[in-house]
């Protein structure tokens, strides 16, 4: 294989490649590297590399492949890979983009970690997050900001957003994310790649900073993001199940994609939340995804949901009734964090902190002090939940935007700071949701689509994202220098 056939490549596809000897995992790693070297300068996703770990991994690989039987090998073997910074991961930082962990190194593996490397997968760096994991763009103290590879100029999204920058600009097949509010979806979505959030509590979380509590355990997802739909469930299969340490995992029962009719789908066309615009060119994608998975067969619905008007009160009011340190307290990190003062600072390049971290500190007592209205809220949210079972049922997945516009500019999610809610609402439904490239608008921005199934009906939003690749190609890498082929 050519290192331009490499940097394309599923990871299932560069797995068998290497089982089969037809490529060596020291030559799928060096690509990689080679491919990261070139791109991440001009989009600062990698925040720290273990170049020469992988490349000693490679090799144990490729011993492997030499001495034992293919059947025997572990599916991902030689196949490389990042990891959200805020994942532990021996030897690297764990910082979430806070300063004052900005010396936090990891002993040890995330859970999610862990069963990648068993898998054989060889992990070349960790990514940049939002501070804390809690915004929509990938900027911090720390490693500074994140650039989309499609639109230098734009977000990469957050909080994963090195993760969905990465795997965008072609320099790793997958990348490992989570996502509470979105943080897996849009920066698959704005990078043009898929990325998958599984149902609530299907994989485990342990292993994260900030870790969650409680209910959020469910809220919180550990997932996929990939430049290939098909690498989905084989990664998700890996993913999944408890792990023993986390409370409120649930036991994986998962399906399979290729098991899904098409024809017998009813596909419901969610257009808007009824509350927060979204662009034409967004609307359009959505409609011609419908369009084809009508021609397959599938029963397309124009179905009304105005409870999504309250998206960002409900999600608020559910994400407020986990346990766990607050997010003032996290800031602080067991020192002195006066947000007022902050606030001051904030725009200063002396500042320790991002200006959505300190309004978020600020902010977050709010609904504390209206219970009667949190509450109402919260039944508002699980009668939702219970309207979406039922309306999804075995045969139903929603079509939704996976964000109001294309990737917005630098800092322009500060003016406009509720458009993320498209996505934070999923997440306390405990619904799975695979968000699905469908190409590029006029000024070379990915346009996408929220695919969303009904609780344990991951195979079924797989299934329809990797329909919809075959039918408008996915993935395309970024075309401008820097970041192109040429």
């Amino acid at each position: 294989m050519r290192a331009r056939e490499m940097w394309t490549a599923s990871a299932t596809e560069l797995a068998r490649a290497i089982r089969e000897r037809r490529v060596t995992a020291t030559d799928v790693v060096e690509a990689h590297i080679a491919r990261t070297r070139r791109v991440n300068p001009h989009i600062n996703a990698v925040v720290r590399d273990r170049f020469d770990a992988a490349r000693a991994e490679a090799r144990e690989a490729d011993a492997r492949v030499a001495d034992e039987r293919a059947s025997d090998l572990p599916p991902l073997l030689g196949v490389p890979c990042s990891i959200k910074e805020a994942f532990a991961l021996t030897g690297m930082p764990n910082s979430s983009g806070l300063w004052a962990r900005r010396d936090r190194v990891s002993t040890s593996d995330a859970t999610a970690v862990a069963r990648l490397r068993a898998a054989g997968a060889i992990p070349l760096g960790v990514t940049n997050v939002s501070e804390l994991c809690m915004w929509m763009e990938s900027s911090n103290a720390v490693y500074g900001r994140t650039n989309n590879p499609f639109h230098l100029g734009s977000t990469a999204g957050g909080s994963s957003g090195g993760e969905g920058a990465i795997v965008g600009a072609g320099a790793v097949p997958f990348g490992l994310g989570s996502d509470v509010g979105g943080s897996i979806r849009m920066p698959a979505f704005f990078n043009g790649v898929f990325g998958h959030k599984p149902t609530g509590g299907l994989v485990p979380n342990t292993g994260q900073y900030p870790g969650a509590h409680g209910v959020a355990q469910r809220y919180v997802t550990t997932g996929p993001i990939t430049r290939r739909a098909s690498d989905l469930m084989p990664l998700l299969q890996i993913l999944a199940g408890p792990d023993g340490i986390e409370e409120r995992c649930i036991e994986p029962e998962l399906g399979d994609p290729a098991s899904v009719d098409l024809s017998k789908l009813v596909v419901h066309d969610v257009p808007d939340n009824g509350r927060v615009r979204v662009a034409a060119s967004l609307r359009a994608a959505q409609e011609r995804a419908l369009r084809h998975l009508e021609r397959r067969g599938a029963r397309v619905v124009k179905t009304e949901i105005p409870e999504l008007r309250a998206s960002l009160e409900i999600w608020s009011a559910m994400l407020e009734d986990a346990e766990g340190p607050s997010f003032r307290d996290l800031m602080a990190d067991g020192g002195p964090f006066d947000p007022w003062r902050e606030l001051a600072r904030a725009p200063l390049p002396t500042s320790r902190y991002t200006l959505p971290g300190v309004l978020l500190a600020l902010v977050e007592r709010v609904p504390k002090l209206f219970p009667e209205r949190s509450r109402e809220l919260r039944e508002r949210g699980v009668a939702l939940r219970d309207r979406l079972d039922a309306l999804l049922g075995e045969d139903g997945v929603m079509l939704f935007p996976s964000h109001a516009i294309p990737a917005p500019r630098h800092r322009e999610p500060l003016l406009f700071p509720f458009r993320w809610v498209y996505t934070a609402i999923i997440n306390v439904m405990e619904l799975p949701a695979t968000q699905v490239p469908l190409g590029l608008d006029p000024r070379g921005k990915p346009l996408g689509v929220q695919v969303i199934g009904g609780r344990r009906r991951d195979h079924a939003t797989i299934a329809v994202a990797m329909e919809l690749e075959r039918a408008f190609g996915g993935w395309v890498p970024p075309r401008p220098l820097p970041l192109g082929w040429t």
